[in-house]
């Protein structure tokens, strides 16, 4: 088993539920292996509630969560990323800055919870299937060897990850 810490950037537009959901998640079940960060291409400027309020309840650290520009990324002096998951299709539409080091990426996409309108109830049900998406994506790419996979297998393997309900089946 490798001591290598693997750095891993959640995009998002907006960067204030999916992205940082996803960044909680990995730091948690990550156990040191992992460092996540989230960003947002048009960062809302704070976190939303109900990302905040589900990440207490699943008993996820919240303290140092903020909502964030990914140019903050692509500037000297920011973390070697080795992976970039985009988390919702407009950033992965988006033109990205430059990732020093050519980090892997893959789309991850996940329907907007903070879209959802109605009851909060209605809400707090929509925050609870994006996590439960991520959470079990996340899963996935932590059981993946990511130090046998060639390159092309780790995409390959990340890619149908990006797919709900996928499961990855690693070259022998």
């Amino acid at each position: 088993m490798s001591d290598k810490v693997y750095h891993v950037l959640f995009l998002c537009t907006g960067n204030s539920a999916r992205s940082i959901m996803a960044e909680a998640i990995l730091n948690h079940m990550g156990q040191g292996r992992f460092r996540a960060y989230s960003a947002g291409s048009h960062p809302a400027g704070q976190v939303n509630p109900y990302a905040l309020e589900l990440l207490e309840r699943q008993r996820l650290p919240v303290q140092g969560l903020r909502s964030k520009s990914w140019d903050e990324f692509a500037q000297p002096g920011a973390p070697q990323l080795d992976f970039v998951f985009t988390v919702c299709d407009n950033a992965a539409g988006e033109v990205c800055p430059l990732w020093p080091g050519q980090p892997v990426s893959a789309h991850w996409g996940i329907p907007d919870p903070a879209a959802v309108e109605g009851s909060a109830e209605d809400k707090r049900r929509a925050f609870a299937e994006a996590f439960r998406l991520l959470h079990r994506r996340i899963a996935l790419f932590l059981s993946l060897p990511l130090d046998k996979l060639d390159a092309l297998s780790l995409q390959r393997e990340l890619d149908r990850i990006g797919h709900t309900g996928a499961a990855p089946q690693a070259a022998a």
